[in-house]
C-alpha cells in the first residue's frame, strides 16, 4: 500500500509517495508534481531524506534552465514539511 507525505521546498509542498519495493524490502518514492524524481532508499527514513533530496536538486535544475517551479500542492491529510533550500 502506498503511502503519501508532503515535502516542503522553500514555500512550496510537494506530495510524495512511498510504494514498498517489490523485491521485498526498501521503498520507491515518487512525486507526481514533479514527473523527473524518482528516487528509493531501504528504510522510510532514508526514502524520505532521498527524496528531499531529489525535489532539492529537480527544482534546482529547473532554476538553472530558466523553467517555472511547479506550484505547491496543500492537499495532503498528514503532512511531512521539510525546508528545502532554493537558489534565489
Amino acid at each position: 500500500m502506498a503511502h503519501k507525505e508532503a515535502i516542503s521546498a522553500t514555500e512550496r509542498t510537494y506530495t510524495v509517495v512511498f510504494q514498498p519495493c517489490e523485491r521485498g524490502y526498501g521503498y520507491t518514492v515518487t512525486c507526481p508534481a514533479l514527473p523527473g524524481v524518482v528516487t528509493e532508499g531501504a528504510t522510510l527514513d532514508e526514502a524520505r531524506a532521498n527524496a528531499r533530496e531529489a525535489i532539492e536538486l529537480y527544482l534546482e535544475s529547473l532554476q538553472d534552465d530558466g523553467l517555472p517551479i511547479p506550484p505547491s500542492q496543500e492537499d495532503v491529510v498528514e503532512p511531512m514539511r521539510v525546508t528545502v533550500p532554493a537558489k534565489a
